[in-house]
Parts: C-alpha cells; structure tokens; sequence
C-alpha cells in the first residue's frame, strides 16, 4: 500500500518524507483544468515511474455564495475546476489504470466529492451541485470499470481541517466553518489519507464505492 501512494501527486513536504523513507518520489504541479497538462503529466508519470494504478482525484474549490447575487464567475471556476478538471484527470489516467487491471494489479480511481453533494446547505447551490455530479458519476462508471477490475471510489468528508475554507468569502459559511474549527475535533488531511489507504488496501475483489467520513461531533 506505501508504495503505491508514493507514487500519487504529493505536496513537497509529503515528497520529502517519501525521499527520506526511501521512496521513489515525482511531484508534479499541474492545472487540471488544463487538459493537455494534465496528458502531459500522466505522460511524466508512466515515463518515471510506470502507468499510475492509484488516482486521487482531490483538486478542488469551494466559493459560497447566494444565487441572486450572480457571481458567475466563481460558478465557472468552481465547474471548471470541480467538474471539468476531475474529467481531465480521468481522461488522463485511466489508460494506466486499465492497464494496471489487465495486468493483474490492484487499481484504484478514488474521487472526492463531499457531504455537500446530499445536504441541503443555504448558499451552497453551486459547489454542492459539482460535488453531486462527482457522486453520481462515480457511482455510474464505477459500473462501467468495475468489470474491468478497475475499482472505482467516492469519499464525501464533513469537515476537513485544510485550507478549503480559506476560499470562502460568504460571512455566513465562514462564520458556520471557523465555529466548527473552534468548538469540534474536525478531520485533519491525514484521516482523509488514511481513508484511502483503507480503501485501496483492500482485496481485489472488494469495491468501497461511496464512503462519507465524518467528525463525530459534526451534526451536519
């Protein structure tokens, strides 16, 4: 299971660990909302390491706001982003990942959606509803994979402790998410970590195909 997360994108200090523990590390910037960025990666990737058999699919961004007050704009970006560029990751990678499947391997597509994509949240139309879309996408080519042996995944967390709310500019979803920080214990990225280390550990034939994670003490 280590190495197969070695070989996913990684922030730097995650690389530095990996290096210091004697994995084989590639990191990567790349705007997934550009499609031939992204080949062109997945390009990087089977060149140094092999075709990928794991994929995270995890970028994204949150911008809340009223729908009357228009702000088309961050309705593009978080569509562009949220929507198109998970598309382009999966367009990207899943050759290797069929290949990975052929030849025997576990392979694993994980994308992120959101408790967001079930709850009916004030203000929150347009992010929820690019997290919907990755719900039930993965629920619908996880069909379509799954008798390709490639398992096929959907995490919706609650409240993660990252820089996700630093997006929101509402005063009414950022005073909801600083008083979750402040007064509950809420996830922390490496919970969301080992989530998928759980899921992908698992036997071949065993698919966790949705999987909401949540702080015990967050009621929404």
């Amino acid at each position: 299971m280590e190495c197969r997360l070695r070989r996913c994108f990684s922030r730097c200090s995650v690389a530095a660990e990996s290096l210091q523990r004697g994995g084989q590390v590639l990191s990567l910037p790349v705007d997934v909302t550009d499609r031939a960025a992204v080949r062109t990666a997945a390009g990087q990737v089977a060149d140094t390491l092999g075709p990928a058999d794991l994929v995270f699919n995890n970028a994204g961004v949150q911008l809340i706001s009223a729908i009357d007050e228009l702000r088309v704009d961050d309705w593009q970006r978080q569509i562009d982003l949220n929507v198109t560029g998970v598309m382009n990751v999966i367009a990207a990678f899943l050759p290797h990942l069929t290949a990975a499947a052929e030849g025997g391997k576990l392979a694993d597509l994980i994308n992120t959606s959101s408790i967001a994509a079930t709850r009916i949240l004030e203000k929150y139309s347009i992010y929820s509803g690019t997290k919907a879309y990755i719900s039930h996408l993965t629920r619908l080519i996880r069909v379509e994979l799954g008798r390709k042996n490639v398992r096929v995944s959907a995490i919706e967390p609650g409240m993660v402790d990252t820089e996700l709310p630093d997006h929101v500019t509402d005063p009414d979803a950022s005073d909801m998410m600083t008083g979750l920080l402040r007064d509950i214990e809420c996830l922390r990225d490496t919970d969301i970590a080992e989530t998928v280390a759980f899921i992908t550990a698992l036997p071949r034939h065993v698919n966790i195909s949705e999987l909401t994670i949540l702080p015990t003490a967050q009621a929404i």
